[in-house]
Order: C-alpha cells, then structure tokens, then sequence
C-alpha cells in the first residue's frame, strides 16, 4: 500500500483543474437571451412589417 501513493501523484502531475469553459454559447441559449429584447424593440418601435419584409428577403436569398 505505500507504493500507491507514488503512482498516484504521477497519475494527477498531468491533469488540470477544471475551469469554465470558453467557447461559443448554445444557439438555443443565445436565441432565448436575445428573444425578449427582440420582442420589446419590436414592440416599443411597432417593427413587425420590418421583421417580415426583412425576413421574406432572407427567404428569398436562401432560395426558399
């Protein structure tokens, strides 16, 4: 048993702590963090014909 606790301490020299993770967010999670600001833009500045010409071009470049 006192041979473990070398290995032990060979096997963990190479490992890290965890930290957070950095990278890009969810599509989902971003989506439902700018969907209320969306919303209340829209409202506040009565953009819904905007939001539909808008998107009805983007249909229109993707070919759909």
């Amino acid at each position: 048993m006192a041979l473990t606790a070398p290995r032990t301490m060979i096997r963990t020299q190479g490992r890290t702590k965890r930290t957070r993770r950095t990278g890009r967010r969810h599509p989902l999670v971003a989506t439902l963090m700018a969907l209320p600001l969306a919303v209340l833009l829209l409202v506040v500045f009565d953009g819904w014909e905007t939001v539909a010409t808008q998107a009805s071009s983007v249909g229109v470049m993707l070919g759909r």
